[in-house]
């Protein structure tokens, strides 16, 4: 069976990097059955205005993460999820590989290796940290483009309306249901803007200790504050 997969990319202001998104997507379309779905929180719709492909699916729905790529999902027809950052681009081979991947049906879903559009070597480093931990824990995060089987998601009952953290919370419970993840060795690229506007060494470390206090119980809407 051909399976048709759903580009789902939640944006809050994207409108000068959503229609590069876009065309890159369109160059994957060309080996698989696919549509792209804007799902933009911000209340003008600024980012879908700015879209010049109207093969494009634009939702405007409620500002969160978790809230945009649900609408998003609830509006889809692919049989795979692909959740996608708006500065993130997949691997030009990641449609097949997904295919390859889940033809074993005990895979409900998986991701990509980390990749950081920079050549500062440190950002290597963070690479390579990112895949040793995914591979350990068996969750990816959301930067890396989580793919998951659309019927799956939909018994999961889609992402948890947090302000953080939704990718891992929804990991986690992809885990405590037996689900089996594939995390694959491609890298996808995603862009280091963030790192640079905040400084490497304190976004990472930030990163690391806020997840560290999520597993450790503290709730999403308390480490929201530091992650602005």
């Amino acid at each position: 069976m051909r399976l048709r997969y759903s580009f789902i990319i939640p944006v809050y202001r994207e409108a000068e990097i959503i229609n590069s998104t876009i065309d890159h997507l369109m160059c994957l379309q060309k080996f698989a059955d696919a549509e792209i779905i804007v799902a933009d929180g911000y209340p003008k719709g600024s980012t879908l205005k700015e879209i010049s492909n109207t093969s494009v699916k634009k939702i405007l729905c409620p500002k969160g993460r978790a809230r945009q790529m649900n609408c998003g999902a609830a509006k889809s027809s692919g049989d795979i999820l692909i959740f996608l950052h708006a500065d993130t681009r997949l691997p030009e081979n990641a449609l097949k590989k997904i295919a390859t991947i889940l033809e074993d049906k005990a895979i409900v879903g998986g991701a990509f290796d980390l990749g950081i559009d920079s050549e500062r070597f440190a950002f290597r480093i963070i690479e390579k940290m990112a895949s040793w931990r995914s591979r350990l824990t068996r969750i990816p995060y959301g930067d890396q483009g989580i793919f998951i089987r659309r019927d799956y998601f939909r018994v999961l009952g889609g992402f948890q309306d947090i302000p953080l953290m939704e990718d891992v919370e929804l990991m986690q419970r992809v885990k405590r249901n037996q689900g089996k993840i594939f995390i694959l060795k491609e890298k996808v690229k995603t862009s280091s803007r963030r790192w640079e506007s905040e400084g490497i060494i304190y976004c990472t470390l930030r990163n690391w200790l806020l997840i560290t206090l999520y597993l450790s119980g503290v709730k999403p809407e308390k480490l929201v504050r530091f992650y602005r």
